[in-house]
Order: C-alpha cells, then structure tokens, then sequence
C-alpha cells in the first residue's frame, strides 16, 4: 500500500513511548507520506521514555492545519506535556475539525479529548485514560487494537501499533 505525498503531522514532547513515536514516523515515511515532527517550539530534541531522542522539524506556531492531511499522536507521558502547549492542542484540534485523518495511540488520547475531537465517537487508548475520553464524550472500546469512526483512528498500546498504522495506512488508501 501507498499513501504517497501525503503529508502527516506526528506531534511529540518529551516522555514519548519509544515505539509510538518511531514505529509511525518510519511505517508512514515508508508507505510514501511526508512526515513532520511538531514539537512543542520551546527546543528541538524531545527524549522519549527511554531517553532515545526525536528532532522536531517545526512548531505549531510555524505551521497550520491546510499543511497536513493527518495527525499522529503518540502516546507515554507525552500527550500530558504536550497539554501545557494550547497551539499543540489547537492544531491537532484544526486537523480534527477539517475532517481530517486524526490518530492517537495510548495516552495521546488525552490530545483528542482537549481538542474536542472525541465527541460521539466510537475510541480506544491505555485503558487508565478511559474516563477522560469517556467524559469527553466517546464511547469507549476495549477490546479492539484499534478502531476507526470517521476520521479518527486510535489504538491501545504498542503491541497494537501494527493494526494503527495498517489502519491509518488504509484510510489514505482507499
């Protein structure tokens, strides 16, 4: 499959989950799409849990929605730094509101909830995030790796990132 030229948002902040965060950024490169890292705008080198690093291409502030066909949101710890960031949240917010494809995995839940994109959606993530999603107005699924409604695609944990990223990959695909 191919999702050539298409161009993905894939947002990090330090205490990313490893896998999260690279499994996406090489699976899409590899299909085709142009991946660019956002980060927070505050520095260039976000380390994940692991302490393995990620270069940040640009910020929110240097970009908008129209740059993008979709957004990845990995999951750790990030997704709780990346919410001391409002341009994080606004522009995955404006990816989600375009209708465009908005993807979360484990704790990156937490950004489509601030951003509203979760509403009345069918959704998934790290099981303690649950309330949160549901109080955003989800309805959430447990026992599926990953679950597509619309535009938004979310997935658990890492094992899980094969079913998300042959998800996403068949969004752009089809």
């Amino acid at each position: 499959m191919s999702i050539q030229g298409k161009r993905i948002a894939l947002m990090i902040e330090d205490d990313y989950q490893i896998l999260e965060g690279w499994y996406p950024y090489l699976r899409l490169t590899e299909a085709g799409a142009v991946v660019t890292v956002v980060g927070n705008g505050e520095k260039k080198s976000f380390s994940s849990k692991e302490h393995y690093p990620m270069e940040a291409d640009t910020s929110p502030g240097e970009v908008t929605a129209d740059d993008f066909d979709g957004v990845v949101v990995p999951g750790g710890f990030a997704p709780d730094n990346m919410r001391l960031h409002r341009p994080m949240i606004d522009l995955v917010r404006d990816i989600a509101a375009q209708g465009k494809m908005t993807a979360s995995i484990c704790h990156g839940g937490w950004i489509l909830a601030s951003a509203d994109a979760v509403r009345g959606r069918r959704v998934t993530g790290y099981a303690p995030i649950e309330d949160d999603l549901v109080n955003a107005g989800a309805t959430w699924v447990s026992d599926e790796p990953a679950v597509v409604d619309g535009h938004i695609i979310t997935a658990r944990t890492p094992p899980d990132l094969p079913d998300f990223l042959k998800a996403i990959v068949a969004y752009f695909d089809r």
